[in-house]
Order: structure tokens, then C-alpha cells, then sequence
């Protein structure tokens, strides 16, 4: 049965998207199914997100359909299926699936759903308006972000993405071979456990360098074969700079830094080399030229910016504590619009390949706390307005999972003030975490990609993983609350509320004393 429901999502979405004809990629992260189109016009995201198994839409460099953390990894090889040898589904004149169970009832058409229809109608802005605000928000970001920089910057983020599988479940064995060191159980399993779990870092930059070359358009194993050279053993009998090389020096942001001029000097290659050498010569020049430029230039510099990545991150949270814990988790939702926090990526994964874990990311999943705590004070606020309350209860589950798009861009963002006052819940959470660290309870993830509540099997703490995850509980609680009390209290001017929450029949006591308590605050 669960195999049958994957099916039917995927080919659900199928039609949405312009059929198998419209679509010439198809990948994933831990929640989004990620389309390569070659026209976005065909895409039906409103039908999309009526979806029962669609949690959002976000219309990136790619078409990408949030489906969430399990769902993505049943759903895509369905999908996947479809394309390789499925004839095109058939498409109704309006642009649906054939069928009468593919897309969800439009509230305000169906019978059977009327206290969404009736509170569609009895309010002045509803959920398809909130979808449409945020929508447009959504496209003006996405043009104001197409920067060179910021382009570049996604790109290399989608080198790290097709990892996160990997990272999690070699984090979560490291994890569990910790504890059982800790504990002193299984001795003769703990050595089998720390090769399964380090095998995958100790050859991460050749997987980085392969993704790399895929991803800028060189040949990927190429990318492999120069990223390997900073892994090899071999490499602590060169010397540079008076100073012998230590194997991974530079880690993946000399991998990168290493693929990414290898498919230049491949693509120059390619342009003088004759035809009947380019097989045996481009391939030798490529691995030979940017070998020795790696050797003997790359992994210094990028092993001294490492090394100053990880120092200024350990320096920030020993020094900075409550104050850089509220910055970070404050600005991490604000970052996410500017399409800056795709930098941080590599600065997770150097930290992880360094420290074996990351500091910064516990405080960054504060912002979805926050964002969580906002959404359940817009659903108590508006009491009315039953399409806006449909979509928060529809996304709220996804939201503790560290699934933020849908309250983002369906709720918050839309409404202006409460994606504030969620901002501020962020800041509450991360200043909460950064405090503890500085008193000496840190905690960090042993991988990236998941977030919220999911991201707890990840974690670890300097005094274990108990205290840990006590830490990491602090924050969440105190982002929820912080976010709910001040979006229920702040987030809502007196006109906000009358255009939102305009009820059809007379508002009860209890509606009316929040009303007047909250107007005695303005």
C-alpha cells in the first residue's frame, strides 16, 4: 500500500509540471523533489499545492515540490519510473490529472469541506490570498537574488545536497559508536563502527570534487581524481612553503576550489586540442595541470582558511555566547530571503570534516522554532479565519520537523509583522543555546539537512549527548514560546485584525477580552 501511495503522488504530479516531455532532470534533497523544466509556464502550482501529499512549492533554480523528510525518497524513484518508460499521463482540459482523487477538493467548491468554504467566504483575506502575497514575494526574491554571487553561491550548495543522506546516517552511526565507547559496551563492535562511520569523511573531498565538475558542467570523475590528490597519504612527503602537507589539508573547500578549476582547464583543453588527441591528452592535462596547482598552492591556502573557519566559529560562540546566539538565529530567516545562507554549507561541512560536528546549526534551527511558535499564535489569533487556520494545521506538523517553507511563505511572510516577531523567536532560542555554550554545554550536529525536531538522532555535546539534546530542548522550548507570545501579542495591528479575522457571527466573550486585552497593550 505505501509503495501504490508514492505511486499515485508522483504521478499526481506528473501532469502539474507539463508532463515527461517538460521535464529533463530529477533530484532530491531530505524534503524537496528538485524538476529540471524546460518551461516553467506549464507548472500548475496552485493544483500542486492542493496535493494532499504537497506540504509547498518554492520556484527556485529548480522546480522544487516539498514533500517532506521519507516521502522524497519513495516519491522520487516512482517519479523517476514515470519519465523512463510511462506513456504521458492524461491531462484534463484544465490542466489536472485524470482521475477523480488526484488533487484535493477546492474548499470553496466542495460540499464536503464548508467550514473552509464558509470561512473563505466570511473573510475578507484568506489563505489564497496569503498564497498569492507570498508567492509574489517568493518571484521578487528569486529576481533579486539571480546575482552572479548569488547564483554561484547556489551552485555550490547543490554540490554538498546530493551528500546530506550520506552525512546523516554516518553521523548517526558516529553517534552511536560514541555511545557505546562511553559506555564501554560492545568493544569488539566499536572499531567496525568507526570505520563505517569515517570511512565516508576520510574520502569526502572526492566526492565533494566529483559533484563539483558534475555540477559546473566538467566531467565529474575528473573532479574526483584531482580532489583525491588532497586525501592521498603521499601527499606529507611534499613540501611547501617550508612546511610538509598533512592528507586532507584544505578538506572540501580545497576540493572545491580544486574540481572547480580542473573543469577550466578541461574546457581550455578542450578548445586547442585536436580531435584524435583530446581522449588520451585532455584528461592527462586536466589531472596534471591541476594536480600540481593543488599541490602546491590549493591545499595551503584553503587548509589556512579551514583552519581560520574553524577558529572564528569556536571564538564567536566561546566569546560571543547569548549575543551571537541571538544574531545567528535572528538573522538565519532573513538570510534564507537574501539567499545567503547557501554560504553556509561549506562552513558546516568543513566544521563537521574538522570538529566532527557543527556548533552553528543547533542555534540556526532556532529561526524554525520561532517560525513555529508564530504560526500557532496566528492560528489562535485569527480564530475567524478558517482557510489561514487550514493551512497553518496542515503545515504545522512539517514545521516541528524543521520544514519551514509552507508557514514561511503561507503564513508569516504574507502577513509582514508576525515573520518578524517569528525572527525574534529565533533569536530568543539561539541566544538560549549560545548562553549554555559559553557556560560550557555545547552541542553541534554530526551532519547537516535536517532541522527541528529531526534533528535531535544528530546530536552531540561536549558534556554528551544528553546534555546535549537538554540544551538543544532549551532553545526549542524557548523559540516556540517567544515566537507564539510575541507574534499573539505583537504581530497584529488592530487593522490587521479586522481585515483577517472578520468573523461572520458575533464573536464570543472569550474572543472579544483577547481582542480588548490585546488593543489595551497597543
Amino acid at each position: 500500500m505505501p509503495d501504490h501511495k508514492h505511486r499515485a503522488t508522483a504521478e499526481a504530479i506528473l501532469p502539474l509540471v507539463g508532463g515527461p516531455a517538460n521535464v529533463h532532470s530529477v533530484a532530491h534533497c531530505m524534503t524537496r523533489l528538485r524538476l529540471g523544466l524546460y518551461d516553467r509556464s506549464r507548472v500548475d502550482a496552485e493544483r500542486l499545492r492542493a496535493l494532499p501529499a504537497v506540504l509547498g512549492v518554492v520556484d527556485d533554480d529548480t522546480c522544487q515540490i516539498v514533500l517532506g523528510p521519507g516521502v522524497v525518497t519513495r516519491v522520487t524513484p516512482e517519479f523517476r519510473a514515470l519519465l523512463d518508460g510511462r506513456p504521458e499521463l492524461p491531462v484534463r482540459h484544465d490542466g489536472a490529472p485524470a482521475g477523480p482523487d488526484a488533487v484535493r477538493a477546492d474548499p470553496a467548491t466542495d460540499p464536503a469541506d464548508t467550514g473552509a468554504a464558509a470561512g473563505a467566504t466570511d473573510t475578507a483575506v484568506g489563505a489564497e490570498d496569503l498564497a498569492r502575497r507570498g508567492a509574489a514575494i517568493r518571484a521578487q526574491a528569486r529576481a533579486r537574488n539571480a546575482t552572479p554571487v548569488k547564483l554561484v553561491l547556489r551552485r555550490i550548495a547543490n554540490v554538498f545536497v546530493p551528500l546530506i543522506p550520506a552525512l546523516i546516517g554516518c553521523g548517526i552511526v558516529a553517534g552511536l559508536n560514541g555511545a557505546l565507547t562511553n559506555l564501554g559496551w560492545a568493544p569488539g563492535l566499536v572499531p567496525a563502527l568507526t570505520a563505517i562511520s569515517a570511512g565516508f569523511m576520510s574520502l569526502l573531498a572526492v566526492f565533494v570534487g566529483y559533484n563539483t565538475a558534475k555540477e559546473f558542467g566538467g566531467t565529474p570523475v575528473l573532479g574526483g581524481a584531482v580532489a583525491s590528490v588532497i586525501v592521498y597519504a603521499g601527499v606529507a612527503k611534499v613540501e611547501v612553503f617550508g612546511h610538509h602537507l598533512a592528507p586532507g589539508q584544505g578538506g572540501v573547500i580545497g576540493a572545491l576550489a580544486a574540481a572547480l578549476l580542473a573543469v577550466q582547464v578541461e574546457r581550455w583543453t578542450r578548445r586547442v586540442m585536436p580531435d584524435a588527441l583530446d581522449v588520451l591528452l585532455t584528461p592527462t592535462v586536466t589531472v596534471l595541470v591541476t594536480g600540481l596547482v593543488t599541490l602546491f598552492g590549493l591545499m595551503f591556502v584553503a587548509g589556512e582558511v579551514a583552519t581560520a573557519i574553524g577558529e572564528l566559529a569556536g571564538w564567536l560562540l566561546s566569546h560571543g555566547g547569548a549575543l551571537a546566539g541571538l544574531v545567528l538565529g535572528g538573522l538565519f530567516l532573513p538570510l534564507v530571503m537574501l539567499g545567503l545562507h547557501q554560504a553556509l554549507i561549506p562552513i558546516h561541512t568543513t566544521l563537521i570534516e574538522q570538529q566532527g560536528s557543527t556548533e552553528l546549526l543547533p542555534i540556526l534551527a532556532m529561526a524554525g522554532a520561532g517560525q513555529v511558535g508564530c504560526a500557532v499564535a496566528v492560528y489562535l489569533r485569527l480564530r475567524g479565519n478558517a482557510s489561514i487556520r487550514a493551512t497553518i494545521r496542515s503545515a504545522l506538523p512539517a514545521g516541528f520537523l524543521g520544514i519551514g517553507e509552507p508557514l514561511i511563505y503561507g503564513v508569516s511572510l504574507p502577513l509582514g509583522r508576525p515573520f518578524v516577531t517569528a525572527c525574534l523567536g529565533g533569536a530568543c532560542g539561539g541566544a538560549v543555546v549560545g548562553l549554555l555554550g559559553q557556560l560550557g554545554a555545547t552541542v553541534g550536529s554530526t551532519a547537516i539537512g535536517p532541522s527541528g525536531w529531526a534533528l535531535f538522532p544528530l546530536l552531540t555535546g561536549s558534556r554528551g549527548f544528553a546534555v546535549g539534546a537538554a540544551v538543544y530542548a532549551a532553545g526549542l522550548v524557548t523559540g516556540y514560546t517567544t515566537g507564539l507570545l510575541a507574534t499573539y501579542w505583537f504581530g497584529f495591528t488592530r487593522e490587521m485584525l479586522d481585515e483577517l479575522d472578520a468573523l461572520a457571527p458575533e464573536r464570543s466573550p472569550a474572543t472579544e477580552s483577547c481582542s480588548s486585552s490585546f488593543r489595551a497593550v497597543e
